[in-house]
């Protein structure tokens, strides 16, 4: 489990974005066991404080959930599992489509060349 940590963000922000990239890409399924916080924090080279705060917050937005002693676990929701698969993809549009307005671009050129790139990029 590794993830490259930038300078701009809270750590414990960037481990909860980690885990919402996973699960969108099907990395972790529904109700799956995750490490545990100590685990994470040596997987990811972190202090296990801010393994601890992720987790927390995951919990509080419903991402994961943990029964007594047991392991934490992915949440089994699929209405929220879906909310955060077009939160990501919200996030990517909504930088792509500022960037690119700076520069001017025509909303038809825009969308011929979204459209040209995707194909290119499935076909390799």
């Amino acid at each position: 489990m590794e993830a490259k940590f930038n300078h701009r963000d809270p750590v414990y922000v960037q481990v909860m974005r980690h885990f919402k990239e996973q699960i969108a890409r099907g990395y972790f399924e529904p109700g799956q066991e995750i490490p545990s916080r100590r685990e994470l924090a040596n997987k990811m080279k972190i202090n296990p404080n801010t393994a601890q705060r992720a987790y927390k917050e995951m919990e509080e937005q419903g991402l994961i959930f943990t029964e007594g002693n047991l392991p934490s676990r992915i949440t089994k929701d699929d209405q929220l599992l879906k909310r955060v698969r077009e939160e990501l993809i919200l996030e990517a549009v909504d930088t792509f489509v500022h960037s690119v307005r700076t520069i001017n671009v025509p909303l038809h050129e825009v969308l011929n060349l979204v459209k040209d790139q995707y194909e290119k990029e499935r076909h390799e």
